[in-house]
């Protein structure tokens, strides 16, 4: 006679399951999937001039929390775009739950999740404002600083190999010159889009008041600026002994910069066409996931530290099985 346990007999098994720290390795990357997601439907958004699709926040219009037949398309692509937050606040408060039951990064969970309603209120501010292209390119901000918070989870929650060699303190402070140079990137090409054609709706007004021609030159020196010190990052390494990782992080984000740069490029002039402003946008994701990536590579956790964390684990799920 084959005996089935009830329902409440098989929770440790689950927590079991739930604490297995491949389960918010998972969440967390899909973390960074989803914010990526964001910024690719914003700019969305923003290139269709579905900006104002809802002319309000938090409703779509003044009666109504859906897109009305008034707003056509533009409010339908607009409300899209909203409706992705709840799915970023689903998998945040995922990762919040896993990080608790696994006793691994809750703080760093924990800042994930205040930074949806963040984000949502900035997203109301730029509609409130009428796409005013500072609070817009904030709004760009604030998701590049989110998708970082979610990869750094993700990768101190990743299985690091233990016994990682110490970096030297040149390459340390090399990779960290890498994110400041990207940052700096990042915040001057919102000034270009800022000052650009792309306002992000017929209705939006609001421009930066600077020569077009002359900030797309700044973007450009420190893109250059940018590629010189990816350029020499890699040989340091090669000369300091790093570790293939190492190397292959720096020469994986030099060959994303020289792709970013060549569609920066072209859009330039070909008239800042809105599809290549929008594999722009993405590639400015895929640039500071690269040089997160190197940063991470040469400035991680101590071995110590992650040979704690799986002690911690594993003291878990052996206090559970004795349960069972």
């Amino acid at each position: 006679m084959e005996l089935t346990l009830p329902g409440w007999a098989r929770l440790p098994a689950l927590l079991r399951w739930l604490r297995d720290p491949a389960m918010l390795r998972r969440a967390a990357l899909a973390a960074v999937i989803v914010n990526v997601l964001l910024v690719v439907t914003g700019g969305a958004v923003r290139l269709t001039s579905s900006g104002l699709g809802c002319p309000t926040w938090p409703k779509c219009t003044a009666d109504s929390l859906t897109p009305t037949s008034e707003y056509a398309a533009h409010g339908k692509i607009e409300f899209t775009n909203r409706l992705l937050i709840t799915w970023i606040s689903v998998v945040v408060l995922v990762v919040l739950l896993l990080a608790i039951l696994a006793r691994r990064q809750v703080k760093l969970a924990v800042l994930l999740v205040l930074t949806v309603p963040a984000q949502a209120v900035l997203g109301g501010i730029s509609v409130l404002t009428k796409l005013n292209p500072w609070v817009v390119a904030s709004h760009f901000l604030l998701s590049i600083a989110i998708i970082a918070i979610a990869f750094v989870l993700w990768w101190r929650v990743r299985q690091q190999p233990a016994g990682q060699p110490a970096m030297a303190p040149a390459l340390r402070a090399a990779g960290w010159l890498l994110l400041v140079l990207t940052a700096a990137v990042l915040a001057v090409g919102t000034v270009v889009t800022g000052s650009g054609p792309h306002a992000g709706d017929k209705g939006a007004t609001h421009r930066i008041h600077f020569a077009p021609a002359s900030v797309a030159q700044l973007h450009a020196d420190l893109v250059m600026l940018l590629i010189g010190v990816t350029v020499g990052f890699a040989v340091l390494a090669r000369a300091a002994g790093a570790s293939q990782r190492v190397q292959q992080a720096s020469w994986w984000l030099l060959g994303i910069e020289l792709a970013q740069g060549l569609i920066g490029f072209v859009q330039y002039f070909t008239g800042v066409p809105a599809v290549l402003v929008g594999f722009h946008m993405f590639g400015a994701c895929l640039v500071w996931l690269a040089c997160l990536t190197v940063l991470a590579t040469v400035a991680g956790r101590p071995a110590g530290a992650e040979a704690a964390a799986s002690i911690g684990a594993s003291a878990i799920r052996t206090v559970d099985q004795q349960r069972v």
